[in-house]
Protein backbone atom coordinates (compact mmCIF):
# COMPACT_ATOMS: atom_id res chain seq x y z
CA UNK A 1 0.00 0.00 0.00
CA UNK A 2 1.53 3.49 -1.20
CA UNK A 3 1.06 5.93 1.69
CA UNK A 4 0.90 9.92 1.14
CA UNK A 5 3.08 12.23 3.14
CA UNK A 6 1.21 13.95 5.65
CA UNK A 7 1.47 17.12 3.53
CA UNK A 8 -0.94 16.18 1.21
CA UNK A 9 -3.53 14.75 3.91
CA UNK A 10 -6.35 17.11 5.17
CA UNK A 11 -5.18 18.77 8.20
CA UNK A 12 -6.75 17.92 11.52
CA UNK A 13 -7.02 21.38 12.75
CA UNK A 14 -9.94 22.35 10.33
CA UNK A 15 -13.58 21.79 10.44
CA UNK A 16 -14.97 21.71 6.94
CA UNK A 17 -18.72 22.55 7.64
CA UNK A 18 -19.76 22.54 4.35
CA UNK A 19 -18.90 19.04 3.70
CA UNK A 20 -19.29 17.71 7.20
CA UNK A 21 -23.25 16.43 6.60
CA UNK A 22 -22.43 14.80 3.00
CA UNK A 23 -19.27 13.42 4.17
CA UNK A 24 -21.11 11.53 7.29
CA UNK A 25 -23.93 10.89 5.22
CA UNK A 26 -21.51 8.67 3.07
CA UNK A 27 -19.74 7.19 5.78
CA UNK A 28 -23.04 5.59 7.33
CA UNK A 29 -22.86 1.93 6.22
CA UNK A 30 -19.25 2.12 8.08
CA UNK A 31 -20.61 3.40 11.26
CA UNK A 32 -23.56 1.25 11.89
CA UNK A 33 -20.80 -1.47 11.25
CA UNK A 34 -18.59 -0.36 13.99
CA UNK A 35 -21.32 0.85 16.06
CA UNK A 36 -21.37 -3.26 17.53
CA UNK A 37 -17.99 -3.48 17.13
CA UNK A 38 -15.61 -1.04 19.02
CA UNK A 39 -13.64 -2.78 21.72
CA UNK A 40 -14.02 -2.24 25.27
CA UNK A 41 -12.12 -2.53 28.17
CA UNK A 42 -13.26 -3.24 31.93
CA UNK A 43 -13.04 -0.93 34.10
CA UNK A 44 -10.48 -2.21 36.80
CA UNK A 45 -12.64 -3.42 40.44
CA UNK A 46 -16.33 -3.34 38.48
CA UNK A 47 -18.27 -5.45 35.94
CA UNK A 48 -18.48 -2.32 33.76
CA UNK A 49 -16.72 -1.52 30.54
CA UNK A 50 -15.78 1.38 28.44
CA UNK A 51 -15.24 1.61 24.63
CA UNK A 52 -11.68 2.13 24.46
CA UNK A 53 -11.24 5.45 22.30
CA UNK A 54 -13.08 8.90 23.92
CA UNK A 55 -13.10 12.63 22.91
CA UNK A 56 -11.14 15.81 24.46
CA UNK A 57 -13.57 18.10 24.07
CA UNK A 58 -11.83 20.87 25.31
CA UNK A 59 -11.99 22.34 21.90
CA UNK A 60 -14.64 21.84 20.31
CA UNK A 61 -16.16 23.38 22.88
CA UNK A 62 -14.55 26.24 23.27
CA UNK A 63 -15.22 26.62 19.71
CA UNK A 64 -18.96 26.98 20.97
CA UNK A 65 -18.93 30.82 20.73
CA UNK A 66 -17.20 31.51 17.88
CA UNK A 67 -18.70 28.31 15.66
CA UNK A 68 -22.26 27.42 17.93
CA UNK A 69 -23.15 24.19 18.82
CA UNK A 70 -23.46 22.36 15.38
CA UNK A 71 -19.50 20.97 15.27
CA UNK A 72 -20.01 19.63 19.23
CA UNK A 73 -22.68 17.66 18.00
CA UNK A 74 -21.44 16.41 14.77
CA UNK A 75 -18.17 14.90 16.78
CA UNK A 76 -20.66 13.92 19.74
CA UNK A 77 -22.94 12.01 16.49
CA UNK A 78 -19.34 10.81 15.14
CA UNK A 79 -18.45 9.47 18.71
CA UNK A 80 -21.88 8.03 19.58
CA UNK A 81 -22.73 6.48 16.51
CA UNK A 82 -19.23 4.68 16.51
CA UNK A 83 -19.57 3.19 19.42
CA UNK A 84 -17.46 5.50 21.31
CA UNK A 85 -18.88 6.91 24.70
CA UNK A 86 -16.37 8.97 26.59
CA UNK A 87 -16.49 12.72 26.81
CA UNK A 88 -13.30 14.30 28.70
CA UNK A 89 -14.67 18.23 29.70
CA UNK A 90 -13.02 21.02 31.22
CA UNK A 91 -14.74 23.96 32.82
CA UNK A 92 -13.90 27.16 31.21
CA UNK A 93 -17.12 29.50 30.89
CA UNK A 94 -20.48 29.87 31.72
CA UNK A 95 -21.39 30.53 28.24
CA UNK A 96 -19.75 27.68 26.96
CA UNK A 97 -20.21 25.25 29.82
CA UNK A 98 -24.09 25.80 29.61
CA UNK A 99 -24.39 25.56 25.74
CA UNK A 100 -22.52 22.00 25.73
CA UNK A 101 -24.95 21.06 28.62
CA UNK A 102 -27.67 22.06 26.27
CA UNK A 103 -25.85 19.70 24.06
CA UNK A 104 -25.22 16.62 26.23
CA UNK A 105 -29.09 16.44 27.15
CA UNK A 106 -30.74 16.30 23.69
CA UNK A 107 -32.16 13.06 23.51
CA UNK A 108 -30.12 10.35 21.98
CA UNK A 109 -27.12 12.12 23.69
CA UNK A 110 -27.75 12.23 27.21
CA UNK A 111 -27.51 8.47 28.09
CA UNK A 112 -25.01 7.21 25.13
CA UNK A 113 -22.49 9.73 27.05
CA UNK A 114 -19.70 9.26 29.96
CA UNK A 115 -19.01 12.63 31.05
CA UNK A 116 -15.88 13.93 33.23
CA UNK A 117 -15.15 17.04 34.15
CA UNK A 118 -12.85 18.30 36.61
CA UNK A 119 -11.25 20.55 39.56
CA UNK A 120 -9.08 23.28 38.91
CA UNK A 121 -9.50 25.82 41.33
CA UNK A 122 -7.66 26.30 44.59
CA UNK A 123 -9.20 25.83 48.25
CA UNK A 124 -12.30 23.99 49.27
CA UNK A 125 -14.94 25.42 48.64
CA UNK A 126 -13.93 27.36 45.16
CA UNK A 127 -13.87 23.73 44.21
CA UNK A 128 -16.59 22.43 45.48
CA UNK A 129 -18.69 26.04 44.02
CA UNK A 130 -17.12 24.77 40.72
CA UNK A 131 -18.53 21.52 40.90
CA UNK A 132 -21.79 22.53 41.86
CA UNK A 133 -21.82 25.02 39.01
CA UNK A 134 -20.76 22.58 36.39
CA UNK A 135 -23.61 20.11 37.64
CA UNK A 136 -25.97 22.81 37.07
CA UNK A 137 -24.41 23.94 33.75
CA UNK A 138 -24.32 20.18 32.40
CA UNK A 139 -27.77 20.26 33.68
CA UNK A 140 -27.11 16.30 35.59
CA UNK A 141 -27.16 15.05 39.09
CA UNK A 142 -24.43 13.64 38.76
CA UNK A 143 -20.94 13.35 35.78
CA UNK A 144 -19.60 9.59 35.49
CA UNK A 145 -15.88 11.12 36.79
CA UNK A 146 -14.52 13.59 38.49
CA UNK A 147 -11.32 14.78 38.60
CA UNK A 148 -8.43 17.08 40.01
CA UNK A 149 -7.15 18.42 36.74
CA UNK A 150 -3.15 18.36 37.21
CA UNK A 151 -3.51 17.50 40.72
CA UNK A 152 -4.50 21.55 41.65
CA UNK A 153 -4.70 21.65 45.46
CA UNK A 154 -4.31 17.93 45.44
CA UNK A 155 -5.19 16.97 49.04
CA UNK A 156 -7.98 19.95 49.69
CA UNK A 157 -10.02 18.62 46.87
CA UNK A 158 -9.70 14.69 47.53
CA UNK A 159 -11.94 14.11 50.39
CA UNK A 160 -14.37 16.45 48.57
CA UNK A 161 -13.81 13.96 45.41
CA UNK A 162 -14.47 11.40 47.89
CA UNK A 163 -17.38 13.05 49.75
CA UNK A 164 -18.97 12.69 46.35
CA UNK A 165 -18.78 9.38 45.23
CA UNK A 166 -20.14 9.12 48.41
CA UNK A 167 -23.19 10.71 47.45
CA UNK A 168 -24.13 9.45 44.49
CA UNK A 169 -22.65 13.11 42.70
CA UNK A 170 -19.44 11.27 40.90
CA UNK A 171 -19.46 7.32 39.83
CA UNK A 172 -16.05 7.33 40.00
CA UNK A 173 -13.22 9.65 40.60
CA UNK A 174 -9.73 10.27 39.90
CA UNK A 175 -6.57 12.75 39.12
CA UNK A 176 -4.86 13.91 36.16
CA UNK A 177 -1.32 15.16 34.67
CA UNK A 178 -0.48 15.73 30.92
CA UNK A 179 3.20 16.27 31.30
CA UNK A 180 6.15 14.23 32.78
CA UNK A 181 7.16 16.61 35.91
CA UNK A 182 3.96 15.69 37.57
CA UNK A 183 4.33 12.29 37.63
CA UNK A 184 6.68 11.56 40.65
CA UNK A 185 3.72 13.93 42.83
CA UNK A 186 1.12 11.14 41.11
CA UNK A 187 3.71 8.18 41.77
CA UNK A 188 3.33 9.31 45.63
CA UNK A 189 -0.36 9.81 45.65
CA UNK A 190 -0.93 6.48 44.37
CA UNK A 191 1.56 5.21 47.37
CA UNK A 192 -1.42 6.61 49.45
CA UNK A 193 -4.42 6.91 47.83
CA UNK A 194 -6.31 4.49 45.60
CA UNK A 195 -8.79 6.70 42.98
CA UNK A 196 -11.05 4.65 40.20
CA UNK A 197 -8.95 6.44 37.06
CA UNK A 198 -6.10 8.47 36.50
CA UNK A 199 -5.72 10.29 33.43
CA UNK A 200 -1.88 10.74 31.97
CA UNK A 201 -0.42 11.65 28.85
CA UNK A 202 1.01 8.79 26.34
CA UNK A 203 1.66 8.65 22.71
CA UNK A 204 4.23 6.77 20.48
CA UNK A 205 6.58 10.11 20.98
CA UNK A 206 6.04 10.49 25.09
CA UNK A 207 6.16 6.92 26.67
CA UNK A 208 7.64 7.63 30.04
CA UNK A 209 4.82 6.40 31.09
CA UNK A 210 5.24 2.82 30.32
CA UNK A 211 8.12 2.06 32.88
CA UNK A 212 6.40 3.11 36.24
CA UNK A 213 2.93 4.36 35.84
CA UNK A 214 1.09 2.48 33.82
CA UNK A 215 2.43 -1.12 35.61
CA UNK A 216 1.41 0.53 38.82
CA UNK A 217 -2.06 1.25 37.78
CA UNK A 218 -2.21 -2.05 36.36
CA UNK A 219 -0.96 -3.04 39.93
CA UNK A 220 -3.05 -1.09 41.82
CA UNK A 221 -6.71 -2.15 39.90
CA UNK A 222 -6.73 1.63 38.63
CA UNK A 223 -8.41 2.64 35.10
CA UNK A 224 -5.78 4.48 32.63
CA UNK A 225 -7.17 7.39 30.69
CA UNK A 226 -4.46 8.74 27.99
CA UNK A 227 -4.12 12.14 26.93
CA UNK A 228 -2.15 14.05 24.46
CA UNK A 229 -2.10 11.15 22.19
CA UNK A 230 -0.86 13.92 19.58
CA UNK A 231 1.15 15.60 21.58
CA UNK A 232 -1.62 18.48 21.00
CA UNK A 233 -0.68 18.23 17.83
CA UNK A 234 2.79 18.98 17.24
CA UNK A 235 3.26 15.21 16.84
CA UNK A 236 2.11 16.22 13.63
CA UNK A 237 4.13 19.53 12.85
CA UNK A 238 6.84 16.95 13.81
CA UNK A 239 6.17 14.50 11.16
CA UNK A 240 4.76 17.02 8.62
CA UNK A 241 6.83 16.24 5.81
CA UNK A 242 7.71 13.19 6.48
CA UNK A 243 5.63 9.90 4.62
CA UNK A 244 4.66 6.71 6.90
CA UNK A 245 7.17 3.91 6.31
CA UNK A 246 6.16 1.24 4.35
CA UNK A 247 5.95 -1.17 6.81
CA UNK A 248 3.49 0.21 8.75
CA UNK A 249 0.83 -1.64 5.86
CA UNK A 250 1.64 -4.67 7.53
CA UNK A 251 -0.87 -3.74 10.48
CA UNK A 252 -3.11 -1.62 8.15
CA UNK A 253 -1.33 2.10 9.20
CA UNK A 254 -2.52 4.67 6.83
CA UNK A 255 -1.77 7.85 9.00
CA UNK A 256 0.23 9.12 11.32
CA UNK A 257 -2.55 9.37 13.63
CA UNK A 258 -3.48 5.95 13.45
CA UNK A 259 0.34 4.93 14.13
CA UNK A 260 0.14 6.74 17.34
CA UNK A 261 -3.07 5.49 18.47
CA UNK A 262 -2.37 1.74 17.07
CA UNK A 263 1.02 1.97 19.34
CA UNK A 264 -1.31 3.04 22.54
CA UNK A 265 -4.20 0.75 21.89
CA UNK A 266 -2.01 -1.95 21.44
CA UNK A 267 -0.97 -1.69 25.41
CA UNK A 268 -3.46 -3.81 27.85
CA UNK A 269 -2.99 -1.31 30.60
CA UNK A 270 -4.65 1.54 28.87
CA UNK A 271 -8.26 2.00 29.48
CA UNK A 272 -9.53 4.43 27.19
CA UNK A 273 -7.94 7.19 25.10
CA UNK A 274 -9.43 10.42 24.40
CA UNK A 275 -8.61 12.05 20.52
CA UNK A 276 -9.01 15.72 20.77
CA UNK A 277 -10.89 16.94 17.64
CA UNK A 278 -13.32 19.45 16.07
CA UNK A 279 -13.64 17.56 13.32
CA UNK A 280 -16.19 14.54 12.98
CA UNK A 281 -14.48 12.89 10.62
CA UNK A 282 -10.98 12.93 12.16
CA UNK A 283 -13.56 11.42 15.10
CA UNK A 284 -14.51 8.55 12.78
CA UNK A 285 -10.83 8.00 11.81
CA UNK A 286 -10.05 7.94 15.65
CA UNK A 287 -13.03 5.45 16.11
CA UNK A 288 -12.02 3.44 13.25
CA UNK A 289 -8.78 2.89 14.23
CA UNK A 290 -9.77 0.85 17.77
CA UNK A 291 -11.19 -1.41 15.68
CA UNK A 292 -8.52 -1.89 13.53
CA UNK A 293 -5.61 -4.58 13.20
CA UNK A 294 -3.09 -3.01 16.30
CA UNK A 295 0.79 -3.97 16.01
CA UNK A 296 2.49 -6.90 18.28
CA UNK A 297 5.08 -6.06 20.80
CA UNK A 298 7.94 -6.35 18.33
CA UNK A 299 6.38 -3.81 15.96
CA UNK A 300 5.35 -1.74 18.98
CA UNK A 301 9.30 -1.74 19.49
CA UNK A 302 9.70 -1.27 15.86
CA UNK A 303 7.35 2.04 15.77
CA UNK A 304 8.79 3.58 19.12
CA UNK A 305 12.24 3.21 17.48
CA UNK A 306 11.55 4.50 14.50
CA UNK A 307 9.78 7.45 15.97
CA UNK A 308 13.43 7.88 18.05
CA UNK A 309 15.32 8.14 14.58
CA UNK A 310 13.16 11.49 12.82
Amino acid sequence: MKHSPYAQQISRRKFLASSTVTSLAMLAPQLALAQSSMPVRQIPGTDKVLPIVGLGSSKVVTGIAENGPAPLEAVLEALIEHGGSMVDTWPRNVDNDGAFGEVISQEGIKDALFITTKIDQIGKQAGIDQFEQTLRLYQRDSVDLAQIFSLTDLDVHWPSLRDWKEQGKARYIGVTVSQEALYAQLEAFLKREKPDFIQLNYSIAERMAESRLLPMAADMGVGVIINRPFMNGSYFERLRDMPLPEWTSEFDCNSWAQFSLKYILANPLITCVLTETSNPLHMVENAMTASSQLPNEVVRKRMAKYIDQV
